[in-house]
């Protein structure tokens, strides 16, 4: 039987002792119903070349995600399709105008033989830069705020700071993005007709996951499996597609 717990937790509530989450943990122990967690701001589907991926997504899905952009010198591009206010899902795959170069991801995703989820982003209430404060004077290792951006094909740049851990749970953990207060987020005027039922974190040890969820005031449905594993499920406009990392 599958053992599930979920923790909704707030930025001021970053690094309250373990045992207080513990206590609300075990008071919300339900079963849960289809949901989204509240910081997602976006899930990453990978795939080695974008326009398969976008005919993967519209198969399933009955919806055709759009062209976003480039991201320069990570050698990667993408498509962008939303599912409602402040969520979207971004495809993602290698640039092949930017062939041989780019990050460790892109190197990634070109082996890829069929898409699937690579990531997530969480998006954070009070400022990126004020968590990043916080991670380091707890001693969580992090990288940035690093700031990114791309221009969309009607010629408009999109703005955005991240910040990265250096241990993500063995890809369970988000990164988180902050967007800059220029720039449209993609969930506004990304093509429509998708929903995001459900998102959940898959670990052998769901425990220590809560643990450290806790310590970064995430907040996401974590579920006891033999792997670590991300799994979400999108209801389209014809089907729904089912998807892991």
């Amino acid at each position: 039987m599958l053992r599930r717990s979920f923790l909704q937790l707030g930025v001021s509530a970053l690094f309250t002792p373990p045992a207080l989450f513990l206590q609300r943990r075990q008071e919300s122990d339900t079963p849960l119903v289809d949901q989204v967690p509240p910081m997602l701001d976006h899930l990453l589907l990978g795939c080695s070349d974008l326009k398969k991926g976008m005919a993967f997504v519209e198969q399933h899905t009955g919806v055709r995600a759009a062209f976003g952009g480039i991201h320069p010198g990570r050698g990667t591009e993408n498509a962008l399709l939303s599912f409602g206010p402040d969520h979207y899902l971004e495809i993602i795959a290698p640039d092949p105008q930017q062939a041989g170069s780019g990050d460790r991801r892109a190197k990634t995703l070109r082996n890829l033989s069929e898409p699937k989820l690579v990531g997530w982003a969480a998006h954070l209430p009070g400022g990126i830069a004020n968590y990043a404060a916080k991670l380091k004077q707890a001693g969580i290792a992090a990288e940035g705020p690093v700031s990114g951006s791309r221009t969309r094909p009607d010629g408009k740049t999109l703005q955005w700071e991240t910040l990265t851990l250096h241990d993500d749970a063995s890809g369970l953990l988000p990164f988180f993005i902050e967007w800059a207060g220029s720039s449209v987020h993609p969930s506004v005027d990304a093509p429509s007709g998708c929903q995001l039922l459900r998102f959940e974190l898959l670990t052998p040890d769901p425990a220590a996951l809560s643990a450290l969820a806790t310590k970064l005031s995430l907040a996401a449905p974590i579920i006891k499996a033999a792997a670590p594993q991300l799994r979400a499920t999108i209801k389209g406009l014809t089907g729904t597609l089912s998807l892991n990392s």
